[in-house]
């Protein structure tokens, strides 16, 4: 019998008449890898999926999907509780006199904690404020806070306003005391930002400080800081909250 397929003469008069089916194309390998490559790019559903649809789907998948569901499964999870530790603050919180050791001290050991004593009469304080709550959304990962100084601290002078206290483990990493150590009247608050991330409590972008050929007293040792006076209190004795 005539191969149908077979390039002749007749089989193409044939094909014209529609006796013969039209003849098959031979499979171009190129256009097989293209098409292989193609499912192999495919994105599965579960790819597209958050955990708790990947927990109502897993009975429609088969077998061969199982390990790389599970892979899947697990680095969603993993990102998902890095984005929780990351968004676990992100404002500025008011605290008071009595919630300072629970907020401040005993915060957790991998946590940065930002505080800034406050007098709300003070226009240097309402400029603190309002960058901090800008850098506390940036930065969600921190623990901002502020408190009325009267809430913590007795008879703490207005010249030691503002006041930033920058801590870790318990511990104060780095201060500023009154409006010179702050940055000034006209503070930016990319420069508030470097300042924090010179003490190491954020990760800045800023590649370089915003203010150049400024001292930071923050970078200083703590018991180098001059001490502020207040009503014959000295400041780093003020640094403890007096807690009623």
């Amino acid at each position: 019998m005539q191969d149908p397929n077979e390039d002749t003469e007749w089989n193409d008069i044939l094909r014209q008449f529609g006796i013969l089916p039209p003849k098959e194309n031979p499979k171009d390998e190129n256009e097989e890898m293209v098409l292989r490559l193609q499912k192999e790019a495919e994105v599965k559903p579960y790819e597209r999926m958050n955990l708790k649809e990947l927990e109502e789907a897993e009975d429609d998948f088969d077998e061969a999907d199982s390990e790389a569901i599970e892979k899947y499964r697990q680095q969603r999870l993993q990102e998902w509780k890095c984005l929780q530790r990351r968004q676990k603050y992100g404002e500025l919180r008011e605290i008071c006199g009595e919630q300072y050791v629970k907020e401040v001290t005993n915060a957790p050991k991998d946590v940065w904690v930002i505080i800034h004593l406050y007098r709300s009469s003070i226009p240097m304080c309402s400029l603190v404020n309002k960058h901090l709550s800008l850098l506390a959304r940036k930065f969600p990962e921190a623990k901002f806070l502020k408190a009325a100084v009267n809430s913590c601290i007795q008879n703490y002078h207005d010249s030691c306003l503002p006041t930033l206290l920058v801590y870790k483990t318990a511990e104060i990493k780095g201060r500023f005391i009154g409006v010179t150590q702050c940055g000034g009247i006209y503070l930016k608050v990319e420069e508030l930002e470097w300042k924090l991330a010179e003490v190491g409590a954020i990760d800045t972008d800023l590649e370089e400080n915003p203010k150049k050929g400024i001292v930071n007293m923050m970078t200083l040792p703590v018991q180098n800081i001059p001490a502020c006076e207040a009503n014959n209190t000295r400041s780093s004795d003020a640094m403890k909250p007096h807690i009623t």
